[in-house]
């Protein structure tokens, strides 16, 4: 008996595979505070929960469009137009099972055997196994915290081929938290229009999780509108992960693709979650803006407390709730029975010895780093910090 072949090169994703870790650790009685998963720690609004409620009481028990509800995309158009300045059409619109489907089935439909498809890193760590499973070839475009994660034009068009058929990134970027600035992505389009056989992904899922109020979504950039799918989600911006709800915005020719895909796997969304996902965007942004303003004081005090590690070189995100410091001070170097020679040594002793778990930086394309979520209480955070930095200043044996 053996699995697929597309199957047996498939890793697990290594955010999950260290909270479960985590996890197992909490359930055998130790102590763990776990900076893994990129979750916000609010509960959903009341206002939306209500709907969902009364959505059960209006009986919403059955198939749903494979696309969405009618008028659900009439609200996802309007959240474009209103927060985006994207013109999208309820036929330009498709509703999955989280932003995570939405980006499984744009690369499905696109790319095939051969295909190359461009990761700026550091990356979303499923990024590289949904283009493998599709048959493509990853190429990564590295950069670092003295670019401050982002790609420039040049190297946008020094790693395009005849056989690149994708640019998939995302602003704000998971892991990093950096987001392109309204001239960046200018820039980048103008690379982007060059190449017509191009389609960009533009992932915005923590585009209500930016700092900086400068947050500008590529597809409104003339220029590119028909090169670029967009993909958003509820689960970051209205603390609604387990509610799956994503969508896309795109070229009518891809949406109908994605839709007779959809059709084939899961077909339409939960109709509870659809009627809900209606009450949040029609709800205006600032309905849920606190939860932005709690990250904004969170990051001040991590930031704070990442400097006072040995080790930790760090860049202030503009935007999503993660810290990414560049970790590779500490490679070589010994704690007790532990050689930290690379960020997946140091992410296992910080978990094993400080009780802290993060995420190496490898499974992002950025082996230098460290993923720290900070979308956890201060308190917790507060006492992350001062674990690690002991673990790291004053080790135990």
């Amino acid at each position: 008996m053996r699995l697929s072949p597309r199957l047996q090169n498939l890793k697990p994703s290594a955010t999950i595979a260290m909270s479960v870790k985590a996890r197992e650790m909490v359930e055998a009685g130790i102590d763990v505070i776990s900076l893994t998963l990129g979750e916000p720690d609010f509960e959903t609004p009341d206002f939306i929960k209500e709907a969902a409620i009364q959505a059960i009481r209006d009986n919403y028990n059955h198939y749903t469009p494979v696309g969405g509800f009618l008028e659900l995309k009439k609200a996802v158009c309007q959240k474009f137009l209103r927060d985006n300045g994207l013109h999208y059409t309820p036929q330009q619109i498709v509703v999955s099972t989280g932003a995570k489907q939405s980006l499984y089935n744009l690369i499905q439909c696109l790319v095939g055997d051969g295909d190359e498809v461009i990761l700026p890193a550091p990356y979303w760590v499923s990024y590289a196994d949904i283009v493998r499973l599709a048959g493509g070839t990853v190429v990564e475009i590295p950069t670092g915290i003295e670019q401050n994660f982002k790609i420039t034009p040049q190297q946008l068009q020094e790693a395009i081929t005849d056989k690149t058929r994708v640019l998939l990134f995302s602003s704000p970027n998971n892991p990093s938290g950096s987001t392109y600035t309204s001239q960046e992505l200018t820039e980048l389009a103008d690379i982007i229009a060059a190449h017509p056989h191009i389609i960009a992904i533009s992932d915005e899922i923590y585009e209500h999780i930016v700092y900086n109020d400068d947050f500008a979504s590529l597809a409104s950039i003339d220029k590119v509108y028909d090169q670029v799918a967009t993909v958003n989600g509820l689960a970051k911006g209205f603390a609604m992960t387990g509610w799956r709800i994503g969508y896309i915005g795109a070229p009518q020719w891809l949406a109908t693709a994605c839709e007779t895909l959809q059709g084939q796997i899961t077909s339409g969304t939960n109709a509870i979650a659809q009627r809900a996902a209606i009450t949040a965007l029609q709800a205006d942004p600032e309905s849920v803006k606190f939860m932005k303003e709690a990250f904004t004081q969170r990051r001040e005090i991590v930031l704070q407390l990442a400097k006072e590690v040995k080790g930790f070189k760090t860049e202030s995100p503009s935007g999503a709730f993660y810290l990414f410091p560049d970790v590779s001070e500490i490679f070589g170097k010994t704690f007790g029975d532990y050689t930290i020679n690379n960020a997946n040594d140091l992410a296992m002793y910080l978990l094993e010895k400080a009780h802290v778990a993060t995420v190496s930086g490898e499974s992002f394309g950025s082996p230098n780093n460290l993923r720290i979520s900070f979308a956890s209480s201060v308190v917790q955070l507060q006492e992350a910090f001062r674990r690690i930095q002991q673990a790291l200043e004053h080790p135990k044996p």
